[in-house]
């Protein structure tokens, strides 16, 4: 293995996205390094006054079919797969030029999918044959020749051959390892799209890194985030930063919670989470009330939390937030002088998000040696459509916390209970192996009440939680059903007057 540092005599040009290629074909130029080029390349380059080969000189056979085959001639490959020490007598006898530059990036398939109205024909003329080709023999190559498939190398190329008269078998390697990176991502996508396939029997994950994080969970873990390339930004990765230090893997995790649950709410809203959980959820006519309400829901537990609001960030917000510690606060817009307010807090990290939908399709978990991959949880469940099982009739507006209490517990870790009344969380129970355990936890989260509903995740497995609940003003149940014990709980409920809808479908989240 060839691992000097090579001059590049002779490069080969052949790009879709011409981003900044004039530049560095100026600057190789400049370095007396030969340029040949494709068809719609190298008249870009002529057209800059930059002298070009073109590549159908250099094999003697002419672009056919289109353009589909241009570079996938012998005489290309050659010049690009060659071992300059073992090959050399080959390459002279059938008068192969060594290419020792490959500068390259394929048709835009991801780009050309999401067009409207975009006809197949289409999508398969923007299927990059020559190019993968191409960028695959170059990066096998490594020892004696460079490939470049991002345009933002260009610059560290150039500099690289003016300080070091070279290019270090270092920064081909790095080079060729981002060259497989992206022909794997491109045929990745290019089988997600055809296979049309929510579960393809191979899954390739088409992702790339948005920024590395300075740590994951805790500090002795290494994170980075990544975008999905299929999908237009989402979620907190479609998010301006407006302030702060950078997110970290903790705020986008419990970030992207707390909008999933804001989600839900069309109406005034804000979400309050801690450890990806909703300490604090409310809706209102107003968003200053509903913001107030959340935080009040369990204001110790908004410590340090994320909080969320689904209608402009107002000055009577920001000024109750700049005396409290939060770590993000997301908005689809901002008061100009709540902004001005918000910036006296140089750390809080404040984020403009002006979308307001949910549309992530699949949810992926890592486990030893593999994924789980599941549809998201995508069932509206409301009142009107729930079964009520008991004597005791629900009345309209337990109906209307019932439902919210129901959108809101499914963002709840499971074993999750939620206890709400006018539209606000009283008390959540979450993460509990025992779900007797979790109606304790909510009920003592609650405190004093009036009067209030319960959503519980899933069926109740015995009578015992429904004795407990009992002792509190709860006049009304929202659950599941699908316990062999449901006539045991139902009973229960009747003797102590409570109504219970059972809703036929559970929402865990493990």
């Amino acid at each position: 293995m060839n691992d000097n540092a090579i001059y590049p005599k002779r490069a080969l040009i052949s790009v879709s996205d011409k981003s900044g290629i004039i530049d560095l074909a100026q600057s190789l130029s400049e370095l007396n390094i030969e340029i040949i080029s494709t068809g719609g390349t190298a008249k870009h380059l002529q057209e800059a006054g930059i002298q070009v080969t073109q590549v159908s000189e250099l094999t003697n056979f002419p672009e056919i079919m289109n353009g589909r085959v241009k570079t996938l001639h012998p005489t290309i490959f050659a010049g690009l797969l060659g071992k300059r020490d073992t090959h050399a007598e080959a390459a002279k006898a059938h008068d192969i030029p060594w290419i020792d530059l490959l500068v390259c990036n394929l048709y835009p398939f991801a780009k050309t999918i999401k067009k409207p109205g975009v006809t197949f024909d289409e999508v398969i003329e923007n299927i990059d044959i020559g190019g993968p080709s191409m960028l695959r023999a170059a990066a096998k190559n490594m020892a004696w020749t460079t490939v470049i498939s991002d345009h933002n190398d260009y610059q560290f190329l150039i500099d690289e051959l003016k300080a070091a008269q070279g290019i270090s078998f270092a920064t081909r390697k790095k080079f060729a390892i981002k060259a497989f990176a992206h022909t794997a991502a491109y045929d990745g996508l290019i089988q997600s799209y055809l296979s049309n396939s929510a579960f393809p029997e191979r899954l390739s994950l088409n992702y790339t890194k948005v920024a590395q994080l300075r740590y994951g969970e805790n500090p002795d873990q290494q994170a980075a985030v990544y975008q999905s390339m299929v999908e237009a930004p989402q979620g907190v990765l479609a998010a301006t930063q407006l302030q702060g230090k950078a997110l970290s893997y903790n705020n986008i995790l419990d970030s992207d919670a707390a909008l999933n649950c804001l989600y839900e709410f069309d109406a005034p809203a804000c979400v309050v989470v801690k450890h990806n959980n909703p300490c604090g959820t409310a809706v209102d006519e107003d968003i200053n009330q509903a913001f107030h309400r959340a935080w009040m829901a369990d204001s110790k537990s908004a410590f340090g939390s994320i909080v969320v609001l689904n209608k402009k960030c107002t000055v009577e917000i920001a000024e109750f937030l700049h005396k409290v510690f939060i770590e993000v606060l997301i908005a689809p817009d901002y008061d100009t002088q709540a902004l001005a307010i918000l910036k006296k807090k140089s750390n809080l990290r404040v984020l403009l998000l002006k979308q307001h939908s949910k549309t992530t399709q699949q949810l992926i978990k890592s486990i030893d040696g593999g994924l789980l991959l599941q549809s998201a949880s995508d069932t509206v469940i409301d009142s009107q459509h729930c079964q009520c099982v008991t004597k005791t009739e629900v009345s309209e507006q337990q109906k209307k916390d019932l439902d919210f209490a129901w959108r809101v517990v499914k963002h709840i870790k499971s074993n999750a209970i939620l206890i709400a009344d006018n539209l606000l969380s009283l008390g959540v129970g979450a993460g509990q192996v025992s779900r007797v355990d979790a109606v304790e936890i909510a009920l003592k989260k609650a405190g004093n009440f009036d009067q209030a509903v319960l959503a519980s995740d899933a069926f109740f497995p015995f009578r015992d939680s429904i004795d407990q609940i009992a002792n509190y003003n709860i006049k009304a149940i929202i659950q599941p059903g699908g316990s062999i014990r449901d006539e045991e709980v139902i009973a229960a409920c009747d003797e102590h007057g409570i109504a219970m809808l059972f809703t036929g479908t559970r929402c865990f989240k493990h």
